[in-house]
């Protein structure tokens, strides 16, 4: 697992961002179909319907884009109604629950841009969504 404070080379950053975002947007739209299919994505995302979601992993130049439509995930264009933005190594502390979203949220290690109250509401979901067991033996967590 990556230290907290650990980032990719800028190098990356910059190849990153010149890199086509559409396919991350596309697995992070299957990835999340899958979690909800499995069970581990049991919430309610009725708010979420017609708003879309940005994730900017900024050590790597590399974002993607989802939008909820009729219950589903969809790639997205490269805004949203709100953005996420962290480093990976914060990112996988989140997804790993090594650290919790308030706590990355209030040192800055989190930021949350766009529809605030939406960006809330999702930084509060996160924080009450138990990852399954597959996926922190594959992010090493």
């Amino acid at each position: 697992m990556l230290p907290a404070d650990f980032r990719f080379p800028a190098v990356l950053a910059r190849i990153g961002t010149r890199l086509p975002q559409q396919p991350l947007s596309v697995a992070l739209c299957l990835a999340l179909t899958l979690a909800r299919r499995q069970g581990a994505l049991d919430i309610d995302l009725d708010y979420l319907e017609g708003r879309s979601l940005r994730v900017v992993v900024e050590d790597l130049g590399a974002s993607a884009s989802i939008r909820v439509q009729q219950g589903s995930f969809r790639p997205a264009g490269s805004e949203g109604d709100v953005c996420f933005r962290a480093t990976a190594a914060n990112l996988l502390a989140l997804l790993t629950r090594r650290e919790d979203p308030d706590t990355l949220f209030f040192q800055r290690r989190l930021r949350i841009e766009g529809d605030t109250e939406l960006g809330l509401t999702l930084k509060n979901q996160l924080d009450s969504i138990e990852p399954p067991a597959w996926l922190l033996r594959l992010l090493g967590g």
